[in-house]
């Protein structure tokens, strides 16, 4: 199904914004696995729009991932910082989806939350 890119990339930012409260809701209520999931998507959501708005796509979380890494960081568009969060948010959801006997913390998660709400603020400037 064809969708027009402008509506497209405005729906996956609302994602991203859904996502964030979804977040917050499972921090709120220690639903720490939850919430660091979210934490990821939301990310995933608005790189995502910021993809389509530079025509690229993929389903693949690793593109995706390189993708910002190598147009954004690299080139020093954005602060290595913001890569970092993105990674890390990608390698705590790998490990609370498919590890076993992960458990973490809540003051750990709550900082890569608040890390989350910057990046999203960050990247949504960009859009």
């Amino acid at each position: 199904m064809d969708f027009d890119k402008d509506e497209l990339i405005k729906y996956r930012i609302e994602r991203a914004k859904e996502t964030i409260q979804e977040a917050e809701l499972s921090l709120k209520n220690k639903s720490l696995h939850l919430a660091q999931n979210r934490i990821y998507y939301s990310i995933f959501y608005i790189i995502s729009a910021l993809a389509l708005k530079n025509n690229f796509s993929t389903s693949k979380h690793v593109q995706l991932l390189g993708w910002f890494n190598k147009n954004f960081i690299l080139t020093n568009k954005i602060s290595k910082e913001f890569g970092e969060i993105y990674n890390t948010a990608f390698q705590y959801r790998q490990k609370g989806d498919y590890d076993d006997m992960i458990y973490f913390e809540y003051n750990d998660v709550e900082k890569r939350y608040k890390d989350m709400l910057r990046f999203v603020d960050v990247i949504e400037k960009l859009l």
